[in-house]
């Protein structure tokens, strides 16, 4: 009387599934207290989250952005977003400030309201090109770009 069950393997996926080049190679490296403080600084201002990663990529030479984050920046990075938020809204209602001007009034009250929009206009436009002007400074001082060229804004405007 013999109930011994055989057991036959399953077939199911269960588990995590496997790598196509797993790393197997495992190294050891030891730092001193220098070393290591220097090591730590370097890991912090890269911003990774695993050292193994930060390692390899010093290693092989790849590329290692370090992002310094300050206060001030990121308020006039702020600041800058709003005022542009509130830039484009006055754009939206220049033109129907235009439109009930024009059906408002009477022809001579709409030169006269029109010349004060223009005249207000041209103010928004050198405010405007002030505010692309600092942008610049603000990316040539984070970024380091010496060349205009390479910032992401068109500074070139057409009269």
């Amino acid at each position: 009387m013999n109930t011994e069950v055989k057991k036959v393997p399953r077939k199911t996926k269960a588990g995590r599934t496997q790598k196509s080049d797993p790393a197997i190679f495992r190294y050891s490296i030891s730092f001193n207290a220098v070393e290591h403080a220097a090591f730590l600084g370097r890991f912090d201002e890269s911003g990774m989250k695993v050292k193994a990663h930060f390692i390899t990529a010093c290693i092989f030479e790849k590329a290692i952005r370090i992002v310094k984050l300050d206060k001030a920046e990121m308020d006039y990075y702020m600041r800058l977003t709003t005022f542009h938020s509130q830039f484009r809204a006055i754009g939206v209602n220049y033109n129907q400030a235009v439109k009930s001007i024009k059906f408002a009034f009477e022809e001579k009250k709409v030169l006269y309201y029109l010349a004060r929009l223009e005249k207000a206009t041209l103010e928004l436009v050198v405010l405007n090109r002030q505010i692309i002007d600092l942008t610049h400074e603000f990316e040539i001082k984070l970024y380091g770009l010496t060349n205009v060229e390479q910032a992401p804004i068109d500074t070139n405007t057409k009269k």
